[in-house]
This record gives C-alpha cells, structure tokens and sequence, in this order.
C-alpha cells in the first residue's frame, strides 16, 4: 500500500497550521484573561485531521516529522525500540525546543516482550535546596513568572541518563549512530514550522536571553519565519561530544560546568544547580503501576509521576459507572460519558493533589500505590458520582492510611512532548518527554534549552493540615503528570496499545480518555485520539473551545457543571495493535492539534 512519507504529510499539516497561526498568536492573551483559567502548557496552533496509519514490522509514532523518521531509520537499520527513541529524542531537541530534550528529563514506559519497566529520568533539585525555595521572604509563595524564568527553576536534567541505562539493557545499535540525523539536522539545517514560530512569536521571556535571541530571532528581536533554514552548530557540537564519550560527556565535564555556570549567573533570577549536582544525577527504574480494568491490563508510571495512579484510579472508578454505553456518535462526546469521565477525573485528582510525591522522600498512604489503586477504595469512591456533579472532591482516605499531608500549590504546566515505538523483535515503549514550561526557563546553552521543572514543586511547603508532600527538598523529584502509558489483553498478555502525551495536568486526561476511547468505545487509536478533549482536574468542567455543541453544554449545566471551554492541546501519540487481513499489525495516530507524524514498515 502507499504510504506517504511524514515529511511530505508535513507540508500539508503546515499549510493549515499557517492559516490558524494569526488568529492564534493575536488572540491568545485575551482568550486567556478572558477564562480565568491558566493557559494550555502550549498555545493551540491549529487542528488537521490525520487518518492513522498501518505498518506490519515496527513503527514510530513522535511529535515531529523530522523526529520521527530519526526513530524510522534506526528501526530500518535493525535497531530496537530503545534506539529509535534516542535518535527521536535527539532530534526533538532540536526541531521542538519549547517542548523536550537533553535539558530535560523523561519518563519511560518499556516492554521487552516479557516484562514491563519503567525507567525514570526526572529532574532533581539541588543539593542547595530547601523548601522554601519558591519563597519570599515572608514565606509567602512567588508568583509563576518569578519561580519560572531565570535559574531558580532549574533541576539536574535526567533525559541522557535514563536514556543510556536503557540502551545498555536494551540497544542493539552502536551509541553513536543514534546521534547521526540529529547531527546531520542541526548542522544542515531545519525549515522552522508553523508551530515553533507561533509559540516564539507568542513567548515574552525567552527573547531576554542573548544566546537564545541570537538564535531564534533576528536583529530586531522578531523570531524568524515560517521556512526559515535554523542551523543549530553549538548543538551538533554538543551532540558529538556526547555521542563519542557517552552521556559522561554531558554530565562531568564542559556541557555540565556550562549548565551550572549560566544557571547561576542569571542576571535577574540565580539558580542554585550546580556542576556537582549534575555529575551525581542517577536515573531510577521503578516498579510500573499495572492495574486490570475490564478485559485489560494498563500499565503506567509510579510516583514521581501521579499519572500511573491517578490513571488506574479513574478507570477503576469508571469500571462501576458503564461509560461503555456512552459511545460517541459520528466523533461526537455526548453528556453523559462526559458527566461519568469528569466526576472520575475529580476524584482522582483530589487524591493526586494530597497524596502523590517522590516516594523516596514522602511515603504515600497505607501500603502505598495498592492502597490508592485498590479496587474496594475505587468501588467505594465511585458511588460519590450520582446524577449531579460533586463540583469539587474530597480526597479519599485510603486504608490503613497514616499520615496527613497539606495541599499541593504548584504553578504545573509542563511543556513536553511524547513518542511511542514498537520493533521488530516485539519490544514496545512509552516515552514521555519535558522542559516544563513552554522553553523551559528561557535559558539556552551549548545549543538547547534548559528546563524549569523545579516549579513542579509546591511553591507552598504547608498548610493547616501539615507538610506538603511535594514540597521542595534537596535531590528530590518534583511531581509529574506525565503518563506514558502501555496496555495489554489481560488474558493473552499480549501487548495491544502504546500511548501517552503532553498537555501539563490535564495530561492524565488526554491519556484516559484514549483509553476510555479504544478499550471502551471500541475505536481505533486514531479516533480516539481526534475525539474532543474534555476533562477535570478537580475544578470546571473543560471541554475543547469548538468541538462541542451548545446543547450537550446545557446538559452538562442542567446535571450542575461549571463548563469552561478552551483549547486544549494535547499531543498525543498512540500505536495499537490490529488484525488486517488475518495478520497482526500495527497502527499509528498522531494528535491532528500538532505536528506529530507516524512512520514504519
């Protein structure tokens, strides 16, 4: 069959992110004031409709073309899944700057065909660090900007290392030729898209950073056009460097004492990070959070991460509530499954807010993740959601638990992007992928963007009710609503879906309602990713600005919703596994509100 190739499908999808990328940029503050709510992670930038697509050997799914036929050619070349994330993650962090790379961390999800992992490569903060990090001194919290942009924000990036400790285990390609299309691609340059220009013209901060206004913008401090040929050499540089001497190259030597020297040199906003810090970073692999819903079993990540639970908490919750029978018609949600959806959503939330930390610093409640995960705790939790919504949830109190911990106040907004790819040899993963914010801190160095994922943390360290559990403390993980995702047949143990994306807190969303979508309503992982956004992160009802019609939001209203309607710019990515023509296969979708694109063979 033909199948065409995603940078070619890329021209089209630019074409109609073209045409929404006025509107978009001249209209995005207003929208914003005018919510009264925080704006997405990443300004919407358009919606083209994508139709999926089937490969019988191994396929990448990622956020960019370019990125994604990095992760083709390794899988071509022999390579394994692993080997094709790192060559995808290499180049994301050149062509997607506001969203990931190797001045971030990551979260992986990975199956072998045995056994599932999760490797955890999430920032830590500084040694130097202390709770009262994102503190007056008054003890009252900062505001968003002042935690975010400068070097106050910015954790040990984690992304190189964890990537490493799996290729170790699980790469079949030699380290180096992983590096060589991000090389390439950085030294020959890259067409900048609708979507990278839109989030430069719209971003007030990261023109203040000299090496980061050289770069992206001209000499009058507008960011360079759409088609504008982008040469990245500092980043060939440093990708070299690290592709001859491993990711020692970035943690102990130059690249390290670069990082330190300008996160600590911010003119406005020093950061505590530092050279050692950086050296002594380790990635983690965690045991997975699995839970059996329905005929499946879904996979996801512990804690730093909250998706993994907040995940298995909603469909355990959903599991009692027949949202099965809510289907959409011709792509369209109904009330009804978005009644059930959100109330599950508040309740899981209540929980993440309260409970969900870094484990090695804070305990969760009773027995840990089985006690959130529970399925008496869910069945007991689902007979809260009646014919009205609850507006806001309580957190629950699982068994046997015995601590009390404050709310969570932090600024959450990570600006992240997410790949999944299967090999040949039948090995699968999840990746999710982040700066935090959109360009992370606003800082550049040795050709990518530092992250500000410390403002995941609570910029409150307590309250009336005790410590929070995610506050600061020095070299720990701040909490994350990243959720890659893998599901598998409960009975056959067969792997059938890999999928995950970007979107801040409402991440947990988008992913369930993917899940919701293929294991419930039968969809293909395309459908399911296209269907409109909606979910709550335990506040308004949120639905995606335009896709909604105005009877299904009286409904909503008449059961005692707080509809708030905005865009909603997830990013996900999604491979399942089919039968076509009496073979097993593999399809791939791509989120049609971003660029991302699916290749494989």
């Amino acid at each position: 069959m033909f199948k065409p190739h995603p940078l070619a499908q890329f021209a089209a999808l630019s074409a109609a992110l073209s045409a929404a990328l006025s509107l978009t940029v001249t209209t995005a503050y207003a929208q914003d004031a005018g919510r009264g709510l925080e704006r997405a992670p990443e300004i919407a930038t358009g919606f083209a409709d994508k139709q999926g697509f089937i490969a019988e050997k191994y396929m990448v799914a990622a956020a960019n073309p370019h990125a994604t036929d990095a992760g083709y050619q390794m899988l071509k070349a022999g390579g394994s899944a692993i080997d094709a994330a790192i060559a995808t993650q290499l180049v994301l962090t050149l062509v997607e700057p506001q969203s990931s790379g190797i001045g971030g961390g990551a979260f992986l999800m990975y199956f072998d065909g045995k056994k599932v992992r999760a490797y955890d490569g999430r920032e830590t903060a500084p040694a130097a660090a202390t709770e009262k990090l994102f503190q007056d001194a008054n003890g009252k919290a900062i505001s968003r900007e002042a935690g975010i942009v400068g070097g106050r924000s910015t954790g040990a990036p984690g992304v190189l290392r964890m990537l490493e400790l799996a290729h170790k285990e699980h790469g079949k390609l030699p380290w180096a030729k992983l590096f060589e299309p991000a090389i390439r691609l950085a030294m020959n340059g890259f067409a900048v898209s609708p979507r990278l220009h839109a989030l430069l013209s719209y971003d007030k901060y990261l023109a203040r950073d000299p090496v980061a206004a050289a770069y992206f913008f001209d000499k009058d401090k507008k960011p360079w056009p759409v088609g504008h040929v982008l040469k990245n050499p500092e980043l060939a540089r440093t990708l070299k460097d690290i592709a001859e001497g491993g990711a020692d190259a970035f943690y102990t030597g130059r690249i390290a004492r670069d990082i330190a020297a300008k996160v600590q040199g911010h003119p406005t906003n020093p950061g505590l990070l530092t050279a050692q810090d950086i050296a002594s970073y380790k990635p983690k692999e965690r045991e997975p959070v699995c839970s059996d819903y329905k005929a499946y079993t879904v996979c996801g990540m512990p804690p730093p991460s909250s998706g993994g639970v907040a995940i298995a908490q909603m469909l355990g919750v959903l599991e009692h509530k027949g949202i099965d029978k809510f289907a959409p018609v011709d792509g369209k949600v109904g009330a009804d499954a978005v009644h059930l959806f959100t109330e599950a959503g508040r309740l899981a939330y209540a929980d993440r807010n309260r409970y969900v930390a870094d484990t090695d610093f804070v305990p969760l409640p009773g027995k840990g993740v089985a006690s959130l995960i529970d399925k008496r705790y869910l069945a007991q939790r689902a007979t809260l959601i009646s014919s009205r919504s609850m507006g806001r949830a309580k957190f629950g109190v699982p068994e046997g638990m015995a601590v009390a911990w404050g709310a969570d106040t932090s600024p959450e907004r990570p600006s992240t992007s997410h790949l999944s790819v299967a090999d040949a040899s039948g090995a699968v993963l999840s990746m999710t992928t982040s700066v935090e914010d959109a360009f992370g801190s606003r800082q550049m160095v040795d050709g990518f963007i530092l992250n500000n994922q410390l403002t995941d943390f609570s910029f409150d360290s307590q309250d009336e009710n005790g410590p929070v559990a995610n506050r600061v403390q020095p070299g720990k993980r701040p909490r994350s609503a990243m959720s890659p995702t893998l599901v598998f047949d409960r009975e056959t143990h067969k792997l059938i879906l890999s999928t995950g994306s970007p979107g801040g807190p409402a991440i947990i969303n988008y992913v369930a309602k993917v899940l919701v979508g293929t294991l419930d309503w039968k969809l293909d992982v395309q459908q399911a990713i296209s269907l409109p956004n909606f979910g709550s992160r335990n506040g308004p009802t949120e639905l995606e600005a335009g896709r909604f019609a105005p009877s299904i939001v009286d409904e909503l209203k008449a059961k005692g919703h707080d509809v708030r309607q905005f865009d909603q710019t997830s990013g996900l990515q999604g491979i399942m596994r089919i039968k076509k023509e009496g073979k097993d296969m593999w399809f791939g979708g791509a989120d049609p509100r971003r660029e991302g694109a699916v290749n494989g063979d």
